[in-house]
């Protein structure tokens, strides 16, 4: 059955909602007035594809930067988004905890904690690496998974080695490893306050795998860019697990820039993960210091495209709902029952 929205509770137990996540006014549709008095039809939201779901602060949407490589890429990004006035929620990794040092993990922990931020990092070996031929078919195989018990283990190595160093977000793209590190969560292996974010690269299409991934234990879920805005109100009908979403994709990812759609991405998508992508940009994993240069200019690029973002919800008057800086918990989600045990 479909989880039903959270249950009312006695007014004394609700948390102060800060005035920050109510949206001040209605939201002006992109064009409209204009298109209205020259006489062309505009087609009206229909309230039924809302969202009835929010994080548990109350607001509807945060903000993520990607590919924030090492502590250089994570000072420029929050030198960046002070000097834009971005708020930035979550800042994410996709080379990989192996490809850090411990004091570099660190240090990342560090500087974002001092700005009440997210640190997510990628979890181990992944099949695009590794010495799989079939990705590199025209079929892609079976892409980022962990290839056999090493691939598995190595996300489990790596995960705990980040845990202990304070991160408390591990990205993830395969079931596998999900559901094995859920089980370690729920064994008090981990932290219970770990989440789990599933990538970009392996996010669920459909509603059915959506619930699925959900309910092997990710607290947030990078669906690709191309899904519809019909398919995330599916989406919604059947889970309210936190939706990550490229308003501009790589180039790797489709390229597509969805920024007009922001707000009724939000809309439809929330509890959303507003993330500011790059297209026209190489590829940079696996990060090293040959790659430098440019990273670090891309980096800055991606808070520039939030201020863009930003700025055109804020014309549109969709810019309320926003979640307090510092806020990161998904809330209570659906899970399949953890063998005894785990």
């Amino acid at each position: 059955m479909p989880p039903s929205p959270t249950p009312s509770v006695p007014a004394a137990a609700v948390p102060a909602v800060p005035s920050a996540v109510l949206p001040p006014r209605a939201p002006r549709r992109p064009g409209v007035d204009a298109l209205a008095r020259i006489g062309h039809a505009v087609p009206v939201p229909d309230p039924a594809d809302a969202s009835a779901y929010a994080f548990p602060d109350g607001g509807t949407w945060r903000t993520e930067v990607p590919s924030v490589e090492g502590p250089e890429a994570l000072a420029v990004v929050l030198k960046e988004s002070a000097r834009l006035d971005v708020p930035v929620h979550r800042v994410s990794q996709g080379s990989g905890v192996w490809m850090l040092t411990d004091a570099e993990i660190t240090e990342m922990v560090d500087a974002c904690a001092g700005r009440d931020v997210e640190l997510c990092l990628f979890t181990g070996p992944r099949g695009t690496w590794d010495t799989g031929a079939s990705t590199r078919t025209d079929s892609g195989g079976a892409g980022l998974r962990a290839r056999g018990h090493d691939a598995l283990a190595g996300c489990v190595e790596d995960a705990l080695r980040a845990a202990e160093l304070g991160v408390r977000c591990l990205l993830v793209a395969d079931e596998g490893v999900l559901w094995t590190l859920h089980r370690l969560r729920a064994a008090g292996l981990l932290p219970a306050d770990t989440t789990f974010k599933v990538s970009a690269l392996t996010g669920p299409v459909n509603p059915a795998s959506f619930a699925v991934y959900e309910r092997l234990g990710a607290d947030s879920l990078n669906v690709p860019s191309d899904l519809t805005l019909d398919h995330l109100t599916e989406i919604r009908r059947v889970s309210r697990a936190p939706l990550d979403m490229y308003v501009e994709a790589p180039d790797d990812l489709g390229g597509y820039v969805r920024m007009y759609e922001v707000a009724e991405l939000i809309r439809r998508g929330a509890p959303l993960y507003v993330k500011f992508g790059l297209s026209k940009s190489p590829g940079i994993y696996p990060y090293g210091a040959h790659l430098r240069e440019h990273t670090l200019a891309t980096a800055r690029e991606r808070v520039r495209r939030g201020r863009l973002a930003l700025d055109l919800l804020a014309r549109h008057g969709a810019d309320g709902g926003l979640s307090p800086l510092g806020a990161r918990l998904p809330g209570n989600l659906e899970r399949f029952p953890v063998p005894e045990g785990s």
